[in-house]
């Protein structure tokens, strides 16, 4: 597998798996808030789709057509974070295939060495290659794709991708509580030291 299908692989594999976050989930829990700063899982996968659009087209001279009116001048801060009341998941999860379709296109049709201008980033590194923007992505998804993890496991308990992910340990809920508990004890043991 050369370079670029390598790279082309983990950006759609960490995607499936953040979009994978909002499975089985109702509107509230999607998009509420579960963090100080208002992170939600929603908003993750909004945000990533939108970035992508702007990284994978924008850049490389292959705008998508679709407007994203939360990056316009002039728009709230942080408005790609979020889902205002008439915005719907299913929105969402459509703007997420459709950046995705989007973004896959442009991996195929340019070289690893297509040069691309992030007019968003300053002078000295705003001229890319596809290389470093894939290389970037699949940095960025991967990190929301951890994010989105971290409170799905909050919301309603699930990790990874459930009790079947081959990355988590077979433990049942007192197998994972009795875990929990060893770490904690750990924890208190080392502040007393």
């Amino acid at each position: 597998m050369d370079d670029k299908a390598m790279l082309h692989r983990y950006l759609r594999s960490e995607r499936d798996g953040l979009l994978r976050a909002l499975d089985g989930l109702d509107d509230y829990a999607a998009r509420r808030p579960v963090t100080r700063t208002g992170t939600n899982l929603a908003g993750l996968v909004k945000h990533v789709a939108s970035v992508q659009l702007d990284y994978l087209g924008v850049v490389f001279g292959r705008p998508s057509g679709r407007p994203l009116p939360w990056f316009a001048d002039g728009a709230e801060p942080d408005a790609d974070l979020w889902l205002p009341a008439d915005e719907t998941v299913e929105q969402v999860r459509e703007l997420h295939t459709f950046s995705a379709a989007h973004a896959d296109a442009t991996i195929e049709a340019l070289p690893l060495d297509a040069p691309g201008r992030v007019p968003w980033w300053p002078d000295d590194r705003a001229d890319v290659t596809l290389h470093r923007v894939l290389v970037h992505l699949v940095a960025e998804t991967a990190r929301h794709a951890g994010h989105a993890d971290i409170l799905r496991e909050t919301i309603d308990g699930r990790a990874g991708d459930g009790p079947a992910d081959p990355n988590l340990s077979p433990r049942d809920d007192a197998g994972w509580a009795a875990h929990r508990a060893r770490i904690e004890d750990a924890a208190r043991a080392a502040s007393r030291l």
